[in-house]
């Protein structure tokens, strides 16, 4: 059995004039336990509506969203916030840090929204992700590629089942690119977690052995590129 299972998912917007668009059309897909794969993305295919729809941040107006057994597309908005913080973990490109925060109370505001901040498991991920000498800087005293690095222990500091990446090195040069890049397939590799990442960023993609072109999937981009 799949840890994701997508069937028929619609997502609409309605537009300033009052019509009403779509821009998910996805009638099926898979992602198995531990499994890595990689979604080329570029400018309206839906990337991040199609992530957002998955973690429940977005409700589906149609459809099936299975994660672990569970239908997020069906359930309630504190429902989906608690199987979010349970199952998912999310790696934004613009890190979304609380910037009057430490890194440590980063990865700890992160791990309560399942009520189970725990100081020696955050400092243990921070550890993992080379930032235990940091753990009490604050973003602005970071790099960019440290600060991504606390985005990734924030999002593994609950061991969720599925690890969701948008565009998580658009904001990196190359070297750094690869270096979280592969950090982050460790980490969720050591954590036996699934990752699905989206990118536009062919050199990104190519680190992937399952890589699919999101607007195969979603019908929607195909007939706005007619």
């Amino acid at each position: 059995m799949p840890l994701l299972k997508i069937q028929q998912l619609i997502k609409r917007y309605t537009a300033p004039g009052g019509e009403a668009h779509t821009v998910l059309d996805v009638p099926e897909f898979t992602l198995d336990a531990g499994q890595q794969v990689a979604l080329r993305g570029s400018s309206g295919t839906g990337k991040t509506t199609f992530l957002n729809c998955i973690a429940g941040i977005l409700r589906a107006d149609q459809g099936d969203i299975e994660l672990a057994g569970q239908n997020i597309a069906v359930a309630s908005e504190g429902q989906r916030d608690q199987l979010r913080a349970q199952h998912i973990g999310y790696i934004f490109q613009t890190f979304n840090l609380l910037q009057g925060y430490t890194c440590l109370e980063n990865v700890l505001l992160g791990m309560s929204f399942y009520g189970q901040a725990n100081i020696q498991a955050a400092a243990a991920i921070l550890k993992r992700v080379g930032l235990s000498d940091r753990m009490d800087y604050r973003p602005s005293e970071l790099s960019v590629g440290q600060q991504q690095r606390v985005a990734v222990a924030r999002a593994l500091a609950n061991r969720p089942q599925l690890v969701l990446a948008d565009e998580p090195t658009g904001n990196l040069d190359p070297q750094n690119s690869w270096e979280a890049l592969q950090l982050i397939r460790e980490v969720c590799k050591e954590n036996q977690a699934a990752l699905l990442l989206v990118s536009h960023d062919q050199a990104v993609l190519d680190q992937f052995e399952d890589s699919l072109d999101l607007a195969e999937l979603n019908q929607a981009a195909r007939e706005v590129a007619k």
